[in-house]
């Protein structure tokens, strides 16, 4: 079940870093003084305006192609399906096998008042009208925990298995993640036109602007 990254090309990883470099320094801005500012924001800007860091730039001004004929496309796909697939799996199974041998089972009671709308919830195969809210059933108490078995998958499985990847699917879909930066259909020199004129709107301020006078003032 462990899947092993693939490696990426040195002009991809350029174009993604690049793309990541410009929003670090957009929301970091405040750390650095005007000048060191204003001197990166001017090398990032001419650079994303002119293309310099992009994989090809030969397809600047083009359509994106088709990510479903697009290979790098189809293989995060299948990827995330792979990853979907390892997940449901053991799931189901568990799931399964706690209904075939625990139906009807209560296997412990909460230690505070529950209002009747959690009967539902708490008791999943147990059909019984005045049995109390805070009794919770064998296959309610292993969806309460579902999402509590990282621990179990990581301790079985390994660091790197394809069970626990939920995290860097998401990861892959945050526009400020790397290697997910770029997904399928989406135009890189679009996305550094845009972030070069997100540096450009910038009002930059510095932290450490009048520190001395603020610590003396802080002192007297």
């Amino acid at each position: 079940m462990q899947t092993s990254p693939k490696k990426q090309d040195l002009r991809s990883l350029r174009e993604q870093r690049s793309l990541l470099r410009g929003i670090n320094l957009r929301n970091n801005s405040p750390v650095v003084s005007s000048t060191s500012f204003q001197a990166r924001k001017s090398y990032l800007v001419s650079a994303f305006q002119s293309g310099n860091f992009l994989k090809d730039p030969e397809s600047k001004g083009k359509p994106p192609g088709n990510p479903m004929t697009d290979p790098a496309g189809m293989e995060q796909m299948m990827g995330m399906m792979k990853g979907n697939m390892a997940m449901i799996v053991p799931q189901t199974l568990i799931m399964g096998w706690i209904n075939a041998f625990f139906a009807g089972f209560v296997i412990m009671k909460l230690p505070f008042p529950l209002t009747i709308r959690f009967k539902s919830m708490l008791q999943s195969g147990v059909a019984t009208r005045d049995l109390d809210v805070r009794w919770v059933s064998s296959l309610s108490w292993y969806f309460l925990n579902l999402f509590g078995l990282q621990s179990v998958f990581t301790f079985i499985l390994g660091n790197d298995n394809a069970a626990s990847q939920m995290a860097q699917q998401m990861a892959q879909m945050n526009p400020g993640a790397g290697a997910g930066m770029f997904g399928p259909g989406q135009d890189p020199d679009k996305m550094f036109q845009g972030e070069a004129e997100n540096l450009e709107v910038v009002e930059h301020w510095w932290v450490l602007e009048g520190v001395e006078d603020r610590v003396l003032k802080d002192i007297a």
